[in-house]
């Protein structure tokens, strides 16, 4: 198969800064919908210091965290092009192990965030439908057009795809147009540039947190625009985003000026709809809605990526990864794509509104943000940046989000407590995977092949014994050349014996690059066994099936293997002959004398997995071809046995 790193890096062009504009900004794009709204509160009396105090945070917000952060500083430490917080974790992790914890808080977290975006997006762009139709059910139509766009996610988002760049270069040329309509009435509303403008605001205002929480609301797609990548590519993303950054900036402003206009009535409405002239009223609220649905297709996208690379790294279950479309970075998992739609649901009833739905979105962002901070200063000392460089980095980002994730705290009992509890749930599922995995990899039960290979040639040649399959493969996670685990001798030998002219004991090693695609072959006895050993990286698709035929296949052209001339003498039309593959699912045994905290873990870690996907879908198996058995997991069997012999009744007459 050979080294199959084809990983594309995107070349700057002009398509290519379209699609960055469709798949990567939407998140951050659509923060104008409730930004401002959020910094001066719904019926609240305007007041021109929080207005330009509060558009000058955002000002400088956007260029520290979102510019300098993560546009110029965390993009750099891609992994053969891919990003996210795992990507970075797969570049560091070898500078200790505690930076499993940041990794998995921020991969827990994300994926909470996952489950605000849609709801928090769509919600406040149909809320628009009120201006015009007092009374309409918004929650409803919210929740259908979420529900719809979970939908659509099985069949893959490519041909969707095209059409998010032209329209969201559409929303982000209304944004900077209906900015400038405003900005032209009020120019002095740029003063606000000057960051003492919103130093003020923070030394004057009583709510200095709350406008904070609310500012912080600004950046929070960054860290998505870093797990989409993958996608785009670098050089993309940074041309497209001085466009961006530009649009947004512009309608910040213009909604500053509306504001500062309006000083001293309280604040009625939107100030996003506020700027929009009345004619233009039905088609801004559709492009706003479309641009929702973008902005939450891009954090699915994402949230879809991040779990895939959970998956690969084992942190969490094995699940079923599908590939919808050819479109490089294009995955669909059922399982993640119905625990976010259950979650957007849930989120959408609980709160009901947008502006309620504000407290609980940032908290999870800003945890995200600080363990990338932790995990991107690792990096640059693997870089051999100068150490001084390195600590200016993280002291100043730490006070800096540290500030912005006091002020989301703030928000803990008015709804941020939902993104609290949904990311500390994942994080102990991830936590629990990695800890029980730990543990079963210290009680090994792995065997040398070599101590049973004449009962398996002895049984290979026994034409007594039914013939089970020409090639029999059993899927090994015994990393060693030469050994796999007791359970799948036993299976061979033990529990019915299975005669097979080759057995093939297949051991899958996932690698840290996206799209390594290797094998090698260890011939333990010519013609009979051998061991297969694959690497194949985080983002490619393990189609077992596919891969073993064409191993065996190789192994047959270059006449390091005979297959089909054992048992029939005609030449063969499949010269590989059949295959069956062979799965064992572990149950815990209660011949067990493992510590309760190892019992306990090693239960959940084996019921989940049961629950979770067959293993037939994580392999790429096909059903007519694949045994599952189970066995049971005896890892440290039970020494003292507290029987006594008595003397038998024949014995006591003597």
């Amino acid at each position: 198969m050979g080294t199959g790193s084809h990983h594309s890096h995107h070349p700057l062009s002009r398509a290519g800064i379209l699609i960055t504009l469709g798949i990567i900004f939407g998140d951050i794009g659509t923060s104008p919908l409730y930004v401002m709204k959020a910094i001066v509160g719904e019926g609240q009396v305007i007041d021109r210091m929080t207005v330009l105090g509060g558009v000058s945070l955002v000002f400088w917000t956007l260029m520290i965290q979102t510019t300098i952060k993560y546009v110029f500083l965390v993009l750099r430490a891609d992994n053969n092009g891919e990003g996210g917080i795992f990507s970075l974790y797969s570049l560091v992790r070898r500078r200790g192990r505690w930076l499993l914890i940041p990794a998995l808080i921020g991969g827990a977290a994300m994926l909470a965030e996952g489950m605000i975006t849609p709801p928090i997006s769509v919600s406040s762009a149909v809320e628009g439908l009120a201006i015009k139709y007092p009374g309409i059910p918004t929650m409803g139509i919210a929740i259908i057009i979420i529900s719809l766009l979970f939908f659509i996610q099985r069949f893959g988002t490519a041909t969707v795809g095209r059409s998010f760049g032209p329209v969201m270069l559409i929303w982000f040329s209304m944004l900077g147009v209906l900015g400038v309509s405003h900005i032209i009435h009020m120019p002095s509303v740029f003063q606000a540039i000057n960051p003492m403008c919103g130093f003020e605001l923070l030394t004057h205002s009583p709510h200095m947190l709350v406008v904070m929480g609310a500012v912080f609301l600004c950046t929070t797609g960054a860290e998505a625009l870093y797990a989409d990548l993958g996608h785009c590519g670098k050089a993309n993303i940074r041309v497209s985003w001085v466009f961006v950054k530009i649009c947004l900036l512009l309608n910040y402003f213009g909604q500053a000026a509306y504001l500062i206009h309006h000083e001293g009535h309280p604040l009625e409405e939107n100030p996003f709809y506020a700027i929009m002239p009345a004619w233009f009223l039905w088609p801004g609220i559709i492009i706003s809605t479309l641009a929702a649905v973008i902005a939450s297709q891009s954090m699915i996208s994402g949230s879809f990526t991040l779990a895939s690379e959970a998956i690969r790294l084992g942190f969490l279950p094995k699940m079923t990864v599908k590939f919808p479309t050819n479109m490089k970075g294009q995955i669909y998992i059922p399982g993640i794509n119905t625990f976010l739609w259950l979650g957007c649901v849930a989120v959408v009833l609980y709160f009901q509104q947008s502006s309620k739905m504000e407290a609980a979105y940032g908290l999870s962002v800003v945890c995200t943000m600080i363990c990338s901070t932790i995990l991107l200063s690792n990096w640059m000392i693997l870089q051999r940046t100068h150490e001084v460089l390195v600590w200016l980095f993280l002291v100043f980002y730490l006070i800096w989000e540290g500030g912005f994730f006091l002020a989301n705290t703030l928000k803990f009992t008015d709804g941020g407590y939902v993104t609290v509890v949904m990311a500390s749930l994942l994080f102990g599922i991830m936590y629990l995977w990695v800890k029980a995995r730990g543990v079963r990899k210290r009680y090994s039960d792995e065997s040398k092949i070599k101590d049973f290979l004449d009962q398996l040639i002895t049984l290979s040649n026994d034409s007594e014994v039914p013939k089970y399959a020409t090639n029999l493969v059993f899927l090994t996670s015994a990393k060693s050349v030469n050994k796999v685990e007791e359970k799948v001798m036993y299976s061979i030998l033990q529990t019915q014996p299975k005669r097979a002219d080759v057995y093939w004991f297949v051991h899958i090693e996932t690698t840290d690059e996206p799209f390594t695609m290797e094998y090698e072959v260890n011939t333990i006895a010519p013609d009979d066994v051998y061991k297969v050993n694959f690497r194949l990286g985080f983002r490619v698709q393990q189609r077992m099936n596919v891969f073993m035929h064409k191993v065996v296949a190789e192994l047959v052209e270059n006449e390091e293997l005979t297959v089909h001339s054992r048992y029939h003498s005609t030449a063969s039309k499949y010269p590989t002959g059949d295959f069956r593959f062979v799965i064992i699912q572990e149950f815990l045994s209660n011949e067990n004398e493992l510590p309760w905290g190892e019992q306990l873990i090693l239960s959940t870690y084996l019921t989940v997995k049961g629950w979770v996907s067959s293993p037939k879908n994580w392999f790429g198996l096909d059903s007519d071809s694949v045994d599952i058995e189970e066995a049971p997991l005896v890892l440290e069997p039970v020494k003292a046995v507290g029987l006594k012999r008595m003397p038998g009744r024949n014995d006591r007459k003597h």
